[in-house]
Parts: structure tokens; sequence; C-alpha cells
């Protein structure tokens, strides 16, 4: 892959894999449309890792409180950490356990631009009943243990090409009574273990496969995407927080559209 290629597969990452619009559709939809063969695994797993970079540097300070709080679990100002890191966990089983049984069936069956036209427009819909009847009232720290199921569930479903793990937890967050701010924040931590744990499924399967790799290429899709996923972050954040999702909803409807012409018509 030329330089080009590399830099445009890094930012369509940083800006999707945080956005309620699936990073995948737009790796995917990418190739497709611009004719480019699919970027590999080594590439997939460097353009995670820099989103996963991304992430993490941001959220460093609640990150080192919770690891802060596993050294001291019996202090009172560590529960909500504690608490948190227990949320993260619950949050992430039913992802991790889909993953392992289907993971294999879907990048077969559904990794295809007819599916992500029905999960664009389907999900998009469904985050603005969410984000229209939501209360509005709750933060992360709020979450009871069947909320944090009926969201592990949620994400589980980001398996499938165009649903979008941050859109769909953006939306389970809502469903659940969380402000806008709080489900983004709960969805961009537990996008942490999720993201590792398919780093680490799609590395076992580069080593297994012995696959050739290029590391300078690799390394620039992981340092464009961690840049580019930083600031998305941020901005989304501010955004949500003053304009609501509104934006992404129309963006995924008319991407919808657009698809629809473009494979149909």
């Amino acid at each position: 892959m030329d330089i080009l290629q590399l830099i445009v597969l890094g930012i369509v990452q940083g800006l999707t894999e945080f956005l309620p619009v699936s990073s995948s559709a737009h790796l995917v939809l990418t190739s497709i449309l611009l004719g480019w063969d699919d970027q590999g695994l080594v590439i997939d797993i460097a353009a995670h890792a820099g989103s996963l970079c991304a992430v993490i540097a941001y959220f460093r300070k609640e990150l080192g409180n919770m690891l802060l709080a596993i050294t001291r679990p019996s202090a009172a100002e560590s529960a909500s950490d504690i608490k948190m890191i227990i949320s993260i966990v619950i949050a992430t089983l039913p992802i991790v356990i889909a993953g392992l049984l289907f993971s294999s069936a879907i990048e077969e069956y559904l990794r295809s631009a007819h599916v992500i036209v029905f999960t664009t427009i389907f999900f998009a819909l469904l985050l603005l009943y969410a984000d229209r009847t939501a209360k509005n009232i709750n933060d992360e720290y709020q979450l009871k243990w069947h909320g944090l199921i009926f969201n592990g569930c949620a994400q589980a479903l980001a398996l499938i090409p165009g649903t979008s793990r941050s859109g769909i937890t953006l939306t389970a967050g809502l469903m659940l009574g969380l402000t806008r701010v709080a489900a983004a924040r709960f969805s961009f931590l537990i996008s942490i273990p999720t993201i590792l744990a398919a780093i680490l499924y799609k590395a076992i399967q580069v080593g297994n496969n012995q696959a050739p790799v290029d590391v300078m290429s690799a390394f620039t899709v992981f340092v464009v995407s961690g840049v580019v996923a930083y600031a998305c972050i941020d901005v989304f954040l501010r955004l949500v927080s003053k304009i609501g999702i509104m934006p992404f909803v129309i963006y995924r409807l008319l991407l919808g559209v657009f698809l629809i012409g473009f494979l149909y018509l």
C-alpha cells in the first residue's frame, strides 16, 4: 500500500472508531469505493492499536485512579473507581463471548456492503429514537448490573459491520437514562478492553498465518490513527454536550441513501 492509502486508512479509523458511524464500515467502504484491496490484518491491527492508545491517553487520569484503587480497595475514595472497573468488566464480557463464538461466521457472511447499508440506516434510526426518548439524568457511575449487561449485549452487536460499536453503546446508554456525555464516556471506557481483545485475536491470526509484516506501513497507520482518534474523542465529547447526536444520525442516513444509490442504482 502506498503512503496515501495508509494515511487515508489511518484518518478513517481515527475519525470513525469513536464516532457513532462505524469504523469497520468505513474501512470496508473506503476500500470498495476507491477500488483498493482489503488492507489486511496487520494494517487493521495497527489502526486499532492507534485508537486504543488514543483512548488510554485521553482517559489517563481516570484509568490511573482505577489502577490506584486496586492497590487500596478499602479506601473510601476508591469505591467509585472499583465500581467502574467492575462495570467495565461486566459490560465487556458479552462482546468477548460473542466474538469467540461468532466472529468467523460474521467475517464470512456479513462483511459486505449490502449488510452495511441496512445496519447503517437501521441503527441510525434506533439512535435517533433513543436520543428522543432519553431521560438524560444519570452518569456512568449509576449503571446497575442489568444495565451493564444490556449495554454489553448492545456492544456485541457491533461485531456486525456497519453497526458502530460507539453508536450502539451510546444508544444503549441513552436508553438506560444516561446523559449524552455520560453515555459517550462509558462507551469510550469499555472500548479499551474491547479493542485490546480484538487486537489480540487478530494478532493470533497473523501469527498463525505467518504473514510478512511491513513495519513502516503499520507504524504509519498507527500514528495517524492515534493522533486523529485522540482529537476526535475530545471534539465529540464537546459537540455531544452542546448540539447532541442529530448530526451523526443525519450523516448515517445520508450515507445509507448514498450507498443504496451506489450499490443498486
